[in-house]
């Protein structure tokens, strides 16, 4: 499976590009190299920003103004327990009792297996709101916590338990593919729920981020400028959370995915120490 997912990326990239929610849709959970791989793959025509460079603004990019295309049907998924009319209804009216049902629907049926979870309605939603919140902010992704679609992402990260927000936000993550306008809204959705939700949040966050980078290359090029972002921006206070700094061999294996995973230049990994040191001297 790996050679042919290989030579797909290497050679008809587009492919996976086009149908990466449907590969991710049934890769098993632990497969993470796999699922990377998919989504390292960006269209042939394109040259990647460099995700280390000094400065990258990446809401200046050409390339995120530009949706990518999916060709994958993830609208008929949602079909399923009437969950996209549920959804519908609460961006045109903000019933709150809404957010509950929609919540509810994400329950398997006659649950009997090992995950209690519909992973493929789990897998569409985010999908879904992503696309709302892009579509009214096609100039800037601008997270306004009273937008209706940021409001369900919210309401999930917030009400789900350990193990549905965790695929909740796995599917997020799914998204930070190659630069295009829904990598950076679920770039800026994720650091949203960071900045605003409790540490359990902000915890299963990093969990998610973190467990994609600890595998061998390749790295999704949203996934880096993400955790890249999160790490070295102040507002989010990274070094100083309780899970970072829960213990010594803990707080050491997130410099050393800072310095070694994330950084390929020799600059950047004195600015990351550099933010490291003075967060603990602060």
């Amino acid at each position: 499976t790996l050679r042919v997912l290989l030579v797909l990326l290497h050679d008809f990239p587009e492919f996976l590009c086009d149908y990466h929610f449907s590969f991710c849709d049934v890769i098993p959970t632990p497969c993470v190299q796999i699922r990377n791989l998919i989504l390292s793959a960006f269209p042939s025509s394109m040259k990647l920003p460099d995700p280390f460079m000094q400065n990258l603004k990446v809401d200046l990019l050409p390339e995120i103004k530009i949706a990518p295309r999916i060709l994958s049907n993830y609208s008929a998924t949602l079909m399923r327990r009437h969950l996209k009319a549920d959804v519908d209804n609460y961006l045109r009216t903000r019933e709150q009792s809404l957010l509950a049902d929609i919540q509810s629907k994400l329950l398997k049926e006659g649950y009997s297996g090992d995950c209690k979870y519909d992973v493929s309605l789990m897998n569409a939603l985010p999908l879904y709101l992503g696309i709302q919140i892009w579509q009214t902010n096609k100039q800037g992704v601008n997270m306004v916590p009273t937008h209706p679609p940021l409001t369900i992402l919210a309401h999930l990260a917030r009400n789900l338990d350990s193990e549905g927000r965790y695929l909740f936000l796995s599917a997020l993550a799914n998204h930070l593919r190659y630069p295009n306008a829904h990598t950076h809204c679920f770039s800026c959705a994720l650091l949203f729920l960071f900045l605003n939700e409790s540490d359990i949040v902000k915890e299963q966050i990093t969990r998610v981020l973190l467990e994609r980078l600890i595998v061998h290359r390749p790295h999704p090029w949203g996934l880096l400028i993400t955790f890249i972002e999160l790490i070295k921006n102040r507002q989010f206070d990274f070094w100083q959370r309780p899970f970072v700094k829960c213990a010594p061999e803990v707080e050491k294996l997130f410099q050393c995915v800072a310095t070694t995973c994330l950084v390929g230049h020799q600059q950047d990994v004195h600015g990351l120490s550099s933010v490291a040191s003075s967060e603990e001297a602060a």
